[in-house]
């Protein structure tokens, strides 16, 4: 007989697998394959090209139009350095609380989709419910892409995402866009007795950092506040910088790294083009005039889409029915919802805990979430059953 587990106990099993960005989710996808294999339900992986991490596509159910996505990343946060007071990837109950590393973000809501599986099988679906476990979102949304591809190439469509973030079972239809930049100032070495005779990068990133602050505040003073958002505008941010090797070095190169969130439909290129053109016009020239080679790049290294209301859409009145609202809610971080709405498929936000417990030490969900989530589950089951 196939093995079943409540949700706690696969709550518990989830965490247990250290899938940290950084390191392989292989042994987690693997345990879900087999545990959906022994339900008589198959699995697609979607490796990364490394294939040291997969994504997994899974259907119960038969296999027609109108099926419900439910998605969740399994990638979790670095503990690293954090004051945890007890085992990161072992669950311990303490005051109604389950402590864990992604109890919060979000293995949660996967391990109850997984968890109700026989009892979505036993009910027997009119319209399937799709399983959708990517990698590496916690590092700009990159396996979400190998999932959609792969839903792309199916014969049928689903009519809804549902992606299982934090949300205290409150139904999201926005968020903001979030585009990760690094720039990268190339100058010339000298001795530090000499600042004539070099180029220091260092001043230049100062410089430059110093126009990206003045963007935040202009943006921030663009503030709608009409706006659902929190904050109400566009946020322009630095993250790190690093540069120089000695005290006596004019140091040859210096970079960090930056990015924005931009409400939906505002100010999205323009940011980057204003601070591209501020190098290229002001700083270079300055630069250049000492050491002709000198440079300034700036790449995008992650870009994570906006998620823009779309109000009366399959997704929002389903998961507004399922969780009794009649209210939707606007957020400021990032999900893979805005790959799922570009790519086609109306997507809203739902899922167990509170963002405010994500990434921190000691992460964790209350007790009385999962029993929300269960039953919003159950009721997502019976909606989607014969009769």
């Amino acid at each position: 007989m196939a093995a079943t587990y409540s949700p706690r106990e696969m709550i518990e099993k989830l965490v247990s697998f250290d899938t940290t960005s950084r390191d392989s989710n292989l042994e987690l996808i693997h345990f879900v394959r087999d545990y959906l294999a022994r339900h008589g339900v198959e699995s697609a992986l979607i490796h990364d090209e490394t294939g040291e991490k997969a994504n997994l596509f899974a259907t119960v159910g038969p296999e027609i139009d109108g099926g419900v996505v439910l998605s969740g990343h399994t990638d979790v946060v670095p503990v690293d350095g954090q004051d945890w007071h007890s085992d990161p990837f072992a669950v311990v109950e303490r005051d109604g609380r389950l402590y864990g590393r992604g109890t919060c973000d979000m293995k949660s809501f996967i391990a109850i989709a997984l968890a109700l599986l026989p009892e979505f099988q036993a009910r027997g679906l009119a319209a399937p419910i799709h399983y959708a476990l990517s990698y590496d979102e916690e590092v700009g949304c990159l396996g979400v892409d190998g999932i959609i591809r792969h839903i792309d190439g199916l014969t049928t469509r689903p009519r809804a995402v549902i992606v299982g973030e934090p949300t205290d079972m409150t139904v999201v239809n926005a968020h903001k866009s979030c585009h990760g930049m690094e720039t990268v100032l190339t100058g010339l070495e000298a001795h530090s007795s000499a600042t004539q005779s070099g180029v220091n990068t260092i001043f230049y990133a100062a410089e430059l950092i110093g126009f990206i602050q003045d963007l935040a505040e202009e943006m921030k003073a663009k503030a709608d506040p009409e706006s659902r958002f929190d904050p109400p505008y566009t946020t322009v941010h630095v993250g790190t910088i690093r540069g120089g090797t000695a005290l006596n070095i004019i140091p040859k190169e210096t970079r960090f790294v930056w990015e924005y969130r931009a409400v939906p439909g505002d100010d999205g290129p323009e940011i980057r083009e204003r601070v591209e053109a501020f190098a290229r016009e002001t700083l270079l020239p300055k630069m250049r005039a000492v050491f002709p080679e000198a440079d300034i790049t700036t790449r995008e290294t992650a870009t994570i889409k906006g998620l823009a209301p779309q109000n009366g859409s399959p997704a929002e009145s389903l998961v507004m029915a399922l969780a009794g609202t009649n209210r939707t809610l606007a957020v400021s971080y990032g999900t893979e919802a805005g790959a799922f709405q570009h790519a086609g498929t109306p997507t809203v936000i739902c899922g167990p805990g509170n963002i405010a417990q994500a990434h921190k030490p000691d992460e964790f969900i209350a007790l009385s979430q999962i029993d929300a989530c269960t039953a919003f589950m159950r009721r997502l089951g019976e909606h989607l059953s014969q009769g």
